[in-house]
């Protein structure tokens, strides 16, 4: 299986820092309530963007020339 190329990895990382500030304005509009469903979608995207954008971003930085 082949690497992603550095233009894949780059759209990747604009997409998930992209998700995580959609992420934040949506917290910022509805504010965080009690719910359980709204903890589980915040922490699920959360984690995914946040940890998308970190795995993106150390390929980049081990991928440097």
């Amino acid at each position: 299986m082949n690497d992603p190329t550095r233009n894949e990895l780059w759209f990747r990382l604009v997409f998930s820092l992209a998700g995580l500030a959609l992420l934040i304005v949506a917290v910022m509009i509805r504010g965080i309530s009690n719910a359980a469903a709204l903890v589980e979608v915040v922490g699920i995207a959360g984690l995914f963007f946040g940890g998308s954008a970190i795995w993106t971003a150390l390929k980049l930085w081990r991928s440097r020339d």
